[in-house]
């Protein structure tokens, strides 16, 4: 059996890393498809690095541009792959313009889709991350969900009971494989130790999401609540390549209590996350990883399509006002949000979906 496992941003890399883990301990021919959608080189092949996965089978070389562009140059580029090497599945992570565009190409070619993370949903469809969920689902033949909620909305959405499979989160696995390789001494940036050591107490902020940063009023909201939080903790805060042209366009100025730096690997943000007091974000992932390790979390967002990390986890929707910011942050600050693993988070969800796959292509 042949599958097609696509990467193409940040988050796919730790989602499919632990996929192709398993795989290897399985009769699968498991090829990674690396799009090229986050072509930044510190942001693309040093993940691949950290998360130990090879080098790519193929490179689509997507590179920028706007959504229709980028997902017009990748569905070119995946179909000419899947003409020359077509595989018996195609595997889609996430919600990125990488998971929409392979489904299509693969689903006209008459190949099967297996959705990873499927169901999840915002009801904002002015999140271009909700169309791509939206999309991608309507036309996948088997549902890998995360949560609950996601079984609900596939269900809503009237998708097959037996396609819809409850497994936990791939993300999962990854994040405690990285802290068990952390235990056991994972290499860390020599920096990245002593800005840990010389701060002590600190919190750890990600801000990428173009709501949040492409309006010069939105950052500038953001960063007022950044400035009165650093006052009392001071924040460490690896820069995305997007939010820093936006400051830079902007003109706006950090806090002298945010520590700004590059983009991190995987494996020395979580061990500067891990540890902090307080998480600020704006990502899906880190809203499900610190609920996984119980680390409290502020989402700097009006809505969530992981409502299971606010309902049982860590995580506190602030909204994106300067005022409910610092109202999540002094409430996390002094422990009132007490959260729980969500059920099947456990770090087997690959196992479960290379069973449920090969059962399925047994029967065929």
């Amino acid at each position: 059996m042949k599958v097609f496992l696509i990467a193409g941003a940040r988050p796919n890399f730790m989602k499919i890393a632990p996929i192709y883990r398993e795989s290897k301990d399985r009769n699968v021919d498991c090829k990674i498809v690396h799009t090229g959608q986050h072509y930044d080189y510190e942001m693309s092949q040093t993940f691949f690095e950290d998360l130990e996965l090879p080098q790519p089978d193929y490179f689509l070389d997507a590179g920028s541009g706007s959504h229709a562009v980028q997902t017009a140059r990748i569905m070119t580029a995946f179909e000419e792959v899947c003409e020359k090497d077509r595989p018996d599945l195609v595997m889609v992570v996430g919600d990125v313009n990488s998971t929409l565009a392979c489904s299509i190409v693969a689903k006209k070619m008459w190949i099967d889709v297996a959705h990873v993370e499927a169901g999840l949903r915002s009801y904002d469809v002015k999140m271009p991350e909700e169309i791509n969920r939206m999309v991608t689902d309507s036309i996948s033949d088997y549902f890998f969900v995360t949560e609950q909620s996601g079984v609900d909305n596939l269900l809503k959405e009237g998708k097959p009971e037996d396609k819809i499979h409850f497994v936990g989160h791939v993300m999962i696995d990854n994040l405690f494989y990285q802290v068990k390789q952390l235990e056991q001494g994972a290499d860390v940036q020599p920096a990245v130790r002593d800005l840990k050591e010389e701060l002590g107490r600190y919190g750890f902020m990600t801000l990428h999401r173009p709501s949040n940063v492409d309006s010069k009023e939105g950052l500038s909201t953001i960063f007022k609540a950044l400035e009165e939080i650093s006052r009392d903790l001071p924040l460490i805060f690896p820069v995305h390549p997007r939010t820093k042209n936006m400051i830079e366009k902007y003109g706006l100025n950090l806090s002298k209590n945010v520590i700004a730096l590059d983009p991190l690997g995987f494996g020395d943000a979580l061990y500067l996350w891990k540890d902090a007091q307080v998480v600020l974000t704006d990502s899906g992932g880190l809203q499900e990883e610190t609920t996984a390790l119980g680390v409290p979390c502020v989402t700097i967002r009006e809505n969530t399509e992981r409502p299971i990390t606010v309902e049982m986890g860590t995580n506190i929707l602030a909204g994106c006002s300067k005022e409910g910011i610092l109202e999540a942050y002094q409430s996390q600050i002094a422990g009132k949000k007490r959260g729980k693993c969500p059920p099947l988070w456990d770090g087997k969800a690959s196992e479960r979906i290379w069973q449920i796959i090969i059962n399925y292509w047994e029967k065929k």
